[in-house]
């Protein structure tokens, strides 16, 4: 067993992957609140290999987290290997997210710490991880962060497919991800959502005992407005990661559906779609002179301070949405759907604007663009909300917080008694 003057006491972080570079809402949330609780706690954070580890590594080390990645990547989801993977699921009872992500590198390397360096806390950074608690390494306790409830995703899938066998296989995903969440959330020592509306689903439908609440945040002394930049009332912004399935289905649906009704009413019109790792289906279908596409982009501030409308048309999601709340932490007009604004405190006609029918859409973003000082206004109260409830500092103490509630000084596990925090 490893020996260490270091009296704070020990987290370990499982998770997908080191959350760099800072071009996703997951990562950008891990980011935010770790390098704030690394001055009151010794992390120590297990992932697997990806392209970034290195530099990721170098992030982490500087901010005070030690890491240990491990040399395995997470399979992809192109290919014919994918549909292979995805045949074999058939027979595994774990949904596809959860099986893929459990590997034998991994396991090792939890086992390994647990017999060095013992935690005194196992934080799972997304549920799947959970799987690696099902025989837990010792008596420490464990947490979950979710960063959605899953089968909440997966039941909107199929609400939003077709007929046929996808939509019986999203619904078999769907039915595997329940078990799966009620196993997990029932059985870790603390579980934490990003939402009110995700902690009641967790504590009701999941038998969650301990589920508490950290919203997403926002950087709010780096996100401001740019005065000096003019924003183009007519410029939309399509904010997200471009490889994750409701982003995907929001950027479809804006190209195919909304801005082209926009554009024939509006010529002044442009659209721009942000994010990494776009397909190159989606490359394909923003190719026109009025769309441009960037991807894997270092910043997103230039892209914030000057579009006039932050488009998040969402049907499928979880959680709540971080570029809403950047959006308006920068002054940039929101529109977006009942899903979209979902989890987040801020009132319809307010803060932002609602619409969930195309159409609704179409004439909501045709009214914000041709009454600028409006939008700008609402904005600007939106900010208001943004800087009042959603700093980054104030939630990692949150957190950090939690996590000492969870800790037992005898390292032994409280699990059932664990109490929540309010």
């Amino acid at each position: 067993m490893e020996r260490t003057a270091d009296k704070r006491p020990h987290v370990a972080v499982l998770d997908e992957e080191l959350p760099w570079p800072l071009d996703s809402g997951k990562r950008l949330r891990t980011w935010h609140l770790l390098i704030r609780l690394a001055r009151r706690f010794r992390i120590t954070y297990l992932a697997h290999r990806h392209d970034a580890s290195a530099d990721a590594e170098r992030a982490l080390r500087h901010a005070g987290i030690r890491t240990v990645v491990v040399d395995r990547s997470i399979p992809s989801k192109k290919g014919i290997g994918f549909a292979v993977r995805l045949a074999r699921n058939l027979f595994s009872s774990l949904p596809y997210s959860v099986a893929t992500h459990h590997s034998a590198e991994l396991t090792a390397a939890v086992r390994d710490l647990a017999r060095r360096d013992p935690p005194a806390l196992w934080h799972c950074e997304w549920t799947p991880y959970a799987e690696y608690m099902r025989t837990p390494p010792g008596d420490a306790p464990w947490l979950v962060m979710a960063h959605n409830v899953e089968s909440l995703i997966w039941q909107r899938y199929v609400e939003t497919s077709g007929r046929g066998p996808k939509r019986w296989y999203i619904g078999l995903q769907q039915r595997k991800f329940e078990r799966f969440e009620r196993w997990a959330y029932s059985s870790c020592d603390r579980a934490i959502a990003v939402s009110d509306e995700d902690a009641a689903i967790m504590r009701s439908r999941f038998g969650g005992h301990a589920v508490d609440v950290v919203d997403n945040g926002v950087d709010t002394a780096m996100i401001v407005p740019d005065s000096s930049i003019a924003r183009d009332p007519f410029r939309i912004l399509f904010l997200g990661s471009l490889d994750w399935r409701p982003n995907i289905d929001g950027a479809e649906r804006l190209l195919r559906d909304i801005f082209p009704q926009v554009l024939q009413r509006e010529p002044r019109a442009t659209l721009q779609l942000v994010g990494r790792n776009p397909s190159d289906a989606l490359r394909r279908l923003a190719a026109s002179p009025s769309v441009q596409l960037h991807a894997n982009v270092p910043d997103v501030c230039p892209y914030l301070a000057n579009a006039g409308i932050l488009a998040v048309p969402l049907r499928v999601g979880g959680g709540s949405r971080l570029k809403i709340l950047e959006a308006l932490a920068a002054g940039l007009p929101v529109l977006t759907s009942h899903i979209g604004v979902e989890g987040l405190h801020l009132d319809a006609e307010t803060h932002v604007t609602i619409a969930d029918t195309v159409e609704e859409q179409v004439n909501r973003l045709l009214d914000m663009m041709h009454n600028p000082a409006a939008a700008l206004e609402q904005a600007t109260l939106g900010r208001a909300r943004v800087l009042e409830r959603y700093d980054w500092s104030g939630l990692a103490e949150r957190l950090g917080d939690l996590w000492g509630a969870t800790i037992v000084p005898d390292g032994s596990r409280k699990n059932q008694t664990a109490a929540c925090l309010v």
